[in-house]
């Protein structure tokens, strides 16, 4: 995740990140396909984590943005039993929960480790 931010959504009840690539394109297929290319594997780390760690069986992914005009894409964990299923989280997500202190930082150790990702106060 090299040149651009990844954000945890902060609400725990599912769990939503945000990937806002440093660029000036407005729309991912805007993007060179080297630039495209990175981005889309940065994804797939994200989908990795989600699946294979996060215990999600379905992953959402989306580049909506129309309220804020910077790239960012959005890489969502569904699972049976989260409280949008099986509709669209965007909308639907009336549930709020918190994540603990050990829950980031064990999502923190996992990106650094497998992307390079350098955390950001």
């Amino acid at each position: 995740m090299k040149n651009g931010y990844l954000l945890l959504h902060r609400n725990a009840a599912v769990t939503w990140f945000i990937l806002v690539p440093e660029t000036d394109a407005v729309d991912l297929l805007d993007l060179p396909a080297p630039e495209l290319t990175r981005i889309m594997s940065d994804c797939q780390e994200i989908s990795r984590h989600l699946k294979q760690t996060q215990k999600n069986p379905k992953v959402n992914f989306g580049a909506l943005g129309n309220l804020v005009p910077q790239l960012h894409l959005h890489v969502v964990g569904r699972r049976l039993d989260d409280p949008c299923w099986p509709h669209s989280v965007w909308g639907n997500l009336s549930v709020k929960k918190s994540y603990d202190e050990q829950a980031v930082a064990t999502i923190v150790e996992y990106f650094v480790e497998h992307c390079a990702l350098q955390p950001v106060d």
